[in-house]
């Protein structure tokens, strides 16, 4: 029987990055896991920050997934308040185009891992699908979901090779 208490916990450093994030959500949805979302800043709320992490685990929160843009402390500062493994998303955009976010979430100290996800719309997704394949590793019906994707994700590129070769048997029959 699943769970309806949440299992990830979402957290953006502002509301503007909701428009990337919800993404996130719609791809845990797609596979039925429950999440959270909330808008904490490293910076501006630092002991929200701390004590979402430090209390996620007791809230039955198995994966946190922190989305920053700028300076991104955010992946970080909750990764240093919580054993649970912690996915960076870096959020394009300010004078580096998403430079700063990337370097910042991807360079860690030893001991604080922050799993890092890229910039761009592909980030958000990745991130949702790396925390259900953690899930999945104590989940079944989470693991078939996710051989279920897989498989997908192989028939649409099968797919999209045959129109090619069609095409170009089309074309070179001319």
């Amino acid at each position: 029987m699943a769970s309806n208490k949440p299992e990830v916990g979402i957290v953006m450093g502002s509301d503007s990055d909701w428009s990337i994030v919800k993404k996130t959500v719609e791809t845990l949805n797609d596979f039925g896991v429950i999440s959270e979302s909330r808008v904490i800043s490293a910076h501006r709320t630092p002991e929200i920050a701390s004590e979402y992490a430090a209390t996620a685990a007791k809230r039955g929160i198995k994966v946190i997934i922190a989305a920053a843009g700028g300076a991104a402390h955010l992946g970080g500062v909750l990764a240093g308040h919580t054993i649970l493994p912690v996915i960076g998303i870096p959020i394009k955009g300010g004078a580096l185009n998403g430079m700063d976010s990337l370097l910042a979430t991807l360079q860690m100290p030893s001991g604080i891992p922050v799993a890092t996800v890229t910039l761009g719309s592909a980030g958000p997704v990745n991130a949702a699908i790396l925390a259900v394949q953690m899930l999945a590793l104590s989940n079944p019906v989470l693991r078939k979901k996710m051989l279920a994707h897989k498989r997908n994700m192989k028939k649409k590129v099968e797919k999209g090779n045959k129109r090619i070769q069609d095409d170009l048997i089309k074309n070179n029959n001319k």
